[in-house]
């Protein structure tokens, strides 16, 4: 079993998906449920550094590829903040809401983890 996180259009899902041939075992079901677990608190330490109120997090581990926007303007709900480098591939992260930016924690090259606090919005 692998288990994978997916973010389509902003929403992040946690997918664990079977090996063909592979016999399934009894503690499968356990790691499958500690991905979804263990992000939750890592987060809220690095969610009290942002500046703005509405948090936007790595929903997957990768590397910060091209920033967006910066400190200051203005989003719709939908607009890319930055641009993660996930598995070779490059992979927006955009606003969860109207708002504006304010702060972007993170810089061109930096490793994030999934849960990583990224940027808040106003």
């Amino acid at each position: 079993m692998k288990n994978y996180t997916i973010t389509v259009n902003g929403n992040v899902y946690d997918v664990t998906v079977e090996e063909t041939g592979s016999t399934p075992s009894v503690a499968a079901p356990k790691r499958a449920a500690a991905p979804a677990a263990t992000p939750a608190p890592a987060a809220k330490p690095a969610a009290a550094t942002g500046a703005g109120s509405v948090k936007i997090e790595a929903g997957a581990a990768g590397k910060v590829f091209k920033l967006e926007k910066k400190v200051g303007d203005s989003v719709k709900k939908g607009d890319a903040i930055l641009v993660l480098e996930i598995m070779k591939m490059e992979t927006p992260v955009v606003a969860p809401e109207d708002g504006t930016v304010a702060s972007i924690d993170v810089a061109v090259g930096d490793a994030v983890e999934a849960g990583a606090l990224l940027a808040t919005l106003n």
